[in-house]
């Protein structure tokens, strides 16, 4: 029975569970979008790091990343694609089931 409640990590998506880009996703799932600036201070991750982070989420197809000019200030906006929400929502709700499962707690149990 405990393997079958630890199944979901084992199917866990390892683009999102990687921290930074946890974090990233995190960020992006409450808000309609942020900008890079904005990102990279509340994660406290490097320019280069948070940089390298969302060209691994937008080439998995989770974030979109779109460049305007406010005040003749390039700036960089990033919003999470509905593919992206999804795949947030269902690692939420994998690893949900999973810490439930190791407090004993199940579905039914609720």
């Amino acid at each position: 029975m405990a393997n079958e409640a630890l199944q979901p990590i084992v199917d866990i998506d390892r683009m999102i569970h990687e921290p930074a880009r946890l974090m990233i996703v995190s960020y992006l799932y409450v808000v309609e979008s942020a900008d890079f600036l904005f990102l990279m201070r509340q994660t406290g991750l490097t320019r280069g790091n948070l940089s390298s982070h969302m060209s691994k989420l937008e080439a998995a197809g989770y974030v979109a990343i779109g460049k305007e000019f406010v005040d003749k200030i390039p700036r960089t906006v990033l919003w999470l694609t509905s593919k992206g929400r999804k795949a947030f929502e269902v690692y939420r709700q994998s690893m949900k089931q999973v810490l439930d499962s190791l407090n004993g707690k199940s579905d039914a149990d609720k």
